[in-house]
């Protein structure tokens, strides 16, 4: 019997383990989940969520650059994660409930 990787973040709709990180409701219109392996991400940024930066993109793009799974919560939230995933365009891109904690477990897992 094989057991799950262990969680290092789950918030509902973004979880983290020491294999991928699961976007819930990424991909349109079916609502589907998108399971990026750790292995493929070459880098990430993280930026504060402006005014006008996305904060108002429930789901899709606005740009064409990156992706945003749904999220009818984006608006209260502070910060965009935006991934660098080998293979794929658009960067999927978005907002975890608790960013710092995100960003440090995701930094220990990358080994940064």
């Amino acid at each position: 019997m094989t057991t799950a990787p262990r969680q290092y973040y789950d918030d509902g709709l973004i979880q983290l383990d020491r294999e991928a990180i699961t976007l819930r409701r990424y991909h349109f219109p079916s609502g589907t989940s998108k399971v990026i392996p750790l292995r493929d991400i070459k880098g990430y940024r993280a930026t504060p969520l402006g005014l006008f930066t996305q904060r108002f993109r429930l789901w899709g793009s606005s740009d064409l650059r990156r992706w945003l799974p749904l999220d009818v919560h984006r608006p209260l939230r502070s910060t965009l994660i935006t991934l660098d995933v080998r293979g794929t365009y658009p960067k999927p891109a978005f907002t975890p409930v608790r960013p710092d904690e995100f960003v440090a477990r995701l930094d220990e897992l990358l080994g940064r």
